[in-house]
């Protein structure tokens, strides 16, 4: 039988292209299980029992369900993971024209395998701030934007006019990437005839103003045509745009034994899935949250990718917010907050290195994570991972309980060593936090690869923690 929480994982791969989408795709599936959506700019009137979330800049989202025994100073058991991956961005001016082509320039966002790009079916997807006239007023509205069908390609070079490239193939970031959009002869073609002609207007100190300056001198006119049909709007009505690259291919359950999952970006969706799903569905029965005395909340970051430092990063005060904003709901005693963070657990969830058959060298021979082993929790004595003795023992609790897979990774000594948002938000909030991820293949690549049962070992170890960490807490006594 096909593994259902795979199948939906592949469903929410293929509606989220970008981080706002993931986003939004996250905001469908809260508000139809009775999530209600409260926002940062007004006060929270927040009951015990209930489900809440919110989003910040439509790319970071916070879900949270508060147990119908919670009361402030308890604590608040948060899965933490990212919406965002390597890609390449369009600039603030796109329009770059040589050798008789369109191009499109983008600027590569993270730690992306960029030589994987090219030759891939690309199209664009994002957001778009479009300006709205009704009646006699002007207005702006934020609009995702998603073109499916493959727009542009990053071309390589014939091995005729480069032998030595399988000796090593070193991308140029500034001349190598930018992707072909259309050949200028056709693209003059097939421009509107309206475009030849000039629209000025006068502007309040006399001076004339071109109305299509801001985006016509910086785009080309086709792509701003096509991102305008997606949005519904005209091109002029086009103020900015937040767009990327984006591969056409979609995400599949595969392999000949149907065991793996080949897609883009499963780094970090993957974890952002499981981790949402295991939250509405540990918290959809009527019981879930009548025995609940604390607060069970998953927050999915933007920008880990790039070091977390933006209004909504892990390394902003978003979590600190949160805390400290549903802690207040239910008491002014400003003494609790540092008591729940304190009663708090965090689960760092980001994916893991698996070992590669192809490259065995690069494990150590004790910490070999591997497909369909389960959640790898991950160990590093210099603290770029923030799990230690009491947060590894109690998530591996959780495991043992319910006879779940699971293992251990720390890099070899003679290797650098990532990081995640665990320490970030281990040290900027005091929460206690253990760093795990599924085992995947191809990391950072266009095209990623996990296994279909570490999908399902994943989501049922976050919902158990879920379901299980407020009593497990009770039982081990470290600061007393």
């Amino acid at each position: 039988m096909e593994n259902q929480v795979a199948v939906d994982l592949v469903e929410f791969l293929n509606a989220s292209p970008t981080a706002f989408h993931a986003v939004d795709e996250a905001k469908k599936r809260l508000r139809s299980v009775g999530y209600e959506q409260i926002s940062e700019r007004e006060d929270w009137k927040l009951e015990a029992g209930k489900k809440y979330f919110f989003t910040r800049n439509h790319s970071t989202i916070v879900a949270f369900a508060i147990g119908k025994k919670y009361v402030a100073g308890n604590g608040i058991y948060i899965v933490g993971a990212h919406t965002d991956s390597p890609c390449l961005k369009l600039k603030p001016v796109t329009k770059v024209s040589k050798g008789g082509y369109l191009e499109v320039g983008v600027q590569p966002y993270g730690g992306g395998l960029w030589h994987t790009w090219f030759d891939r079916d690309l199209a664009i997807a994002g957001r778009v701030i479009i300006r709205e006239h009704k009646d006699g007023s002007e207005s702006y509205s934020h609009r995702l934007v998603r073109i499916e069908e493959p727009i542009m390609r990053i071309p390589t070079l014939a091995i005729h006019l480069d032998r030595d490239v399988n000796e090593g193939f070193k991308v140029n970031k500034q001349t190598h990437l930018a992707p072909v959009l259309a050949t200028s002869v056709k693209a003059e073609l097939n421009k509107p005839a309206a475009e030849n002609g000039s629209s000025e207007t006068a502007s309040s100190d006399g001076k004339k103003l071109d109305e299509k300056t801001s985006t016509s001198q910086k785009h080309h006119s086709l792509l701003l045509q096509l991102i305008a049909t997606q949005a519904g709007c005209e091109p002029d009505d086009i103020c900015d745009f937040e767009l990327q690259a984006c591969d056409t291919q979609k995400s599949v359950i595969a392999g000949a034994l149907k065991e793996f999952i080949f897609s883009g970006r499963l780094d970090n969706l993957c974890m952002s899935f499981c981790s949402l799903k295991a939250l509405i569905d540990s918290t959809s029965a009527e019981s879930s949250l009548q025995e609940e005395t604390g607060i069970r909340m998953v927050a999915l970051f933007d920008h880990e990718e790039v070091g977390s430092d933006s209004a909504q990063g892990a390394g902003s005060p978003v979590m600190l917010d949160a805390l400290s904003r549903i802690t207040n709901s239910f008491s002014s005693d400003t003494k609790l907050l540092p008591k729940a963070i304190q009663r708090s657990f965090l689960v760092s969830a980001d994916m893991a290195h698996a070992l590669h058959p192809n490259y065995m060298d690069k494990h150590e021979e004790n910490h070999q994570p591997k497909m369909h082993s389960g959640l790898v929790i991950k160990h590093n004595a210099n603290q770029r991972y923030a799990t230690n003795a009491v947060t590894s023992f109690l998530f591996r609790e959780i495991a043992a309980k319910h006879k779940l897979p699971v293992q251990d990774f720390v890099i070899r000594n003679d290797m650098p060593c990532g990081s995640t948002i665990g320490p970030i938000l281990a040290s900027g909030v005091g929460i206690r936090t253990v760093d795990v991820g599924a085992p995947q293949l191809s990391m950072h690549s266009i095209r990623e690869m996990c296994a279909v049962d570490d999908v399902k070992h994943s989501y049922e170890h976050f919902k158990a923690f879920f379901q299980e960490f407020s009593h497990l807490d009770t039982k081990l006594a470290v600061d007393i």
